[in-house]
């Protein structure tokens, strides 16, 4: 999900607002014998209020679509050498900060929010995003946010146009996870691990300039560090957000510790390895990161790949639109097909583009967009189906109940978790099976679906809420040192998720800058972390509740009753807290409860398995 800089406000708006007082002259002030003046009316602070959003969203909405085009452009046409869309991209977001974060606008909006008990709840939610917003770009440090701006710029060009080379020649991020996920010399697999890190080097220096000026453009507002200010989004301080991380990962850590001595000794078997390592070496794992192992497991009779690679491409991103429509949501608009960027670049092509997965909600209005690459397999339908649960989230909280300032997520997780549950919903036997892409007669080994289902999203918790959580909680919070960056990294890496890295790893490198959002979306990978979460008490409810299906064999198609649900949750955006929406849609405050539950049938198979086997997590 793409993130933007956020908005200023003009003086023209602030004169139109502004309070308007009552001095007394000379002229009119009474003399003792005439009757006592009219005091004057008590200022109507919700006129007032209602007259400044409204000037104000209508040119954060002006500004932030011209923002959205820009970065577009930055991200879907990348030349070696051409500096025109970093500039025109630099210029939009500095035009956003000026608005959102100008002084004036500053002063009124905390002069409003001095008044919250005489505005409407309403009021008073755009209000506090506004002034959220203005923090990431305030302009009494002006001078700061510019080049914070320009360097987020220049670092997302070098991030996306960086030449991967394997064995000499060039490669795209596509390719190297294909390589990760097929190849069994392990020889072979160290080089294809070392080559997807090789960009690292390359922006540390950027990184550490944007952690310095990151952190001085909050802090003129009263933040203490970026961590911070991203985590208080969800109404939390840093301290609590990470109690609750740390717990959610508690909570996993024996399944964690099952499947992590589970992976060790297959995969040593597999790569023909006869001393199992007590810690799984990142060379081994299907991905980049270790933060999915699903490719280790090869469920008879639910292998999508050769099905998938006949339909192609265009039929995933085409069927994931008629999954959403036989619940009740409407066809993606014209827009959606005419200006996203949904497939691979064609070969010899003069120019590259960002090949991470993202959806776009590029006005605040109805034009939606995804940015993708997608080819004929498993892991690319299931981030269709992700995707399009942005879009459709966007569409469903664009309406006339929802301020332009609230249509985003109940809270950042929510967006993530509603395309992750499109996804696992998606990959459900009695789904594929309804599809034709499974034959419904075939068996399947529930234990090994359930194995592959783990591997996704078990396996994913400590790396989000673990690994990067706590990096970027020290990189921002606790200032982590420049000559410490990769030691914390694989320190953290080793604690949460029991890897190493195949060879030494020194300062020379930066492997945490390999990941995408440490740079261009910073700060908050406990989001996805927490949407898992969220997914699975959303599904089960839906399992339980709507479908009275078991939640692991489930089949939402055609279920307006399932889409209704999905909506009610999507439509307020974030106009209501999220604590009260998950509360009122599941009937329980945030848990892992309903995650724990969903694997335990799979935790005996997994102790048969490491029966006599070291543990070591």
């Amino acid at each position: 999900m793409k993130k933007h800089i956020l908005p200023t406000l003009t003086a023209a708006v602030l004169t139109a607002c502004a309070p308007s007082t009552r001095i007394p002259t000379a002229a009119t002030t009474p003399s003792p014998a005439a009757e006592p003046a009219t005091p004057p009316a008590a200022p109507n602070w919700q006129e007032q209020a209602e007259a400044f959003l409204k000037e104000y969203s209508a040119e954060y909405q002006r500004l932030y679509t011209q923002s959205s085009e820009a970065e577009w452009r930055s991200n879907t046409r990348i030349v070696a050498g051409d500096t025109s869309n970093a500039g025109a991209t630099a210029r939009a977001n500095e035009r956003m900060a000026a608005f959102t974060g100008s002084t004036r606008n500053i002063q009124r909006l905390r002069e409003l929010l001095e008044h919250k008990q005489d505005l409407t709840e309403l009021q008073v939610k755009q209000l506090q995003t506004a002034l959220y917003n203005a923090a990431n770009s305030p302009q009494t440090i002006a001078d700061v946010v510019k080049r914070r701006i320009k360097a987020e710029t220049a670092q997302t060009e070098k991030l996306y146009g960086y030449d991967y080379k394997y064995q000499g020649k060039s490669v795209t991020t596509n390719d190297l996870d294909e390589l990760l996920r097929k190849e069994n010399n392990p020889l072979k697999r160290q080089q294809i691990w070392e080559a997807s890190k090789a960009i690292g080097p390359t922006l540390k220096d950027g990184l550490l300039n944007l952690r310095d000026l990151r952190n001085q453009t909050v802090q003129a507002l009263g933040y203490p560090d970026y961590f911070s200010y991203q985590a208080s989004d969800y109404g939390m301080s840093r301290e609590e957000m990470m109690t609750l991380v740390r717990k959610i990962n508690e909570e996993l850590r024996p399944l964690y510790r099952e499947l992590h001595t589970y992976a060790r000794y297959e995969l040593a078997k597999k790569y023909g390895v006869k001393q199992v390592p007590d810690y799984l070496p990142a060379s081994w794992l299907p991905n980049r990161w270790g933060q999915d192992w699903s490719a280790m497991v090869d469920v008879k009779g639910l292998n999508l790949d050769p099905v998938l690679a006949k339909k192609g491409p265009e039929w995933q991103v085409q069927q994931a639109e008629r999954f959403y429509q036989s619940l009740g949501f409407r066809a993606l608009p014209a827009v959606f097909w005419e200006k996203s960027s949904l497939y691979p670049l064609p070969k010899g092509a003069t120019y590259k583009k960002n090949n991470h997965a993202s959806a776009w909600h590029m006005d605040l209005n109805q034009d939606v967009r995804s940015l993708m690459s997608v080819e004929g397999n498993t892991e690319w339908y299931e981030t269709t189906h992700h995707e399009l649960g942005h879009i459709y989230y966007y569409l469903t909280y664009t309406n006339p109940e929802v301020p332009p300032l609230l249509r985003q997520g109940a809270n950042r997780g929510y967006h993530e978790a509603m395309g992750s549950l499109m996804g696992l919903a998606a990959t459900q036997k009695p789904f594929l099976a309804g599809l034709g892409l499974i034959d419904p007669k075939a068996k399947t080994d529930e234990t090994q679906t359930l194995l592959k289902e783990a591997l996704n999203y078990a396996v994913f918790i400590p790396f989000a809420s673990g690994v990067m959580s706590e990096w970027e909680n020290s990189f921002y919070a606790d200032k982590l040192p420049a000559d410490q960056l990769n030691a914390r990294w694989w320190q953290l890496a080793k604690q949460y998720q029991g890897i190493v890295p195949p060879t030494t790893r020194g300062e020379n490198y930066l492997d945490p800058a390999t990941k995408t959002h440490i740079n261009d979306d910073p700060a908050q990978y406990y989001d996805y972390a927490l949407s898992y979460v969220i997914l699975f008490q959303l599904h089960d409810h839906i399992a339980k509740k709507i479908l009275k299906q078991d939640p692991h064999a489930t089949n939402y198609y055609g279920s307006k009753e399932v889409g209704q649900f999905l909506a009610d949750i999507m439509r307020p955006g974030s106009s209501k807290d999220w604590r009260a929406v998950l509360k009122e849609k599941t009937g329980e405050d945030l848990s892992a409860r309903a995650m724990v539950e969903y694997f335990q049938p799979l935790m005996a198979y997994l102790k048969q398995q490491n029966k006599g086997r070291k543990y070591t997590m």
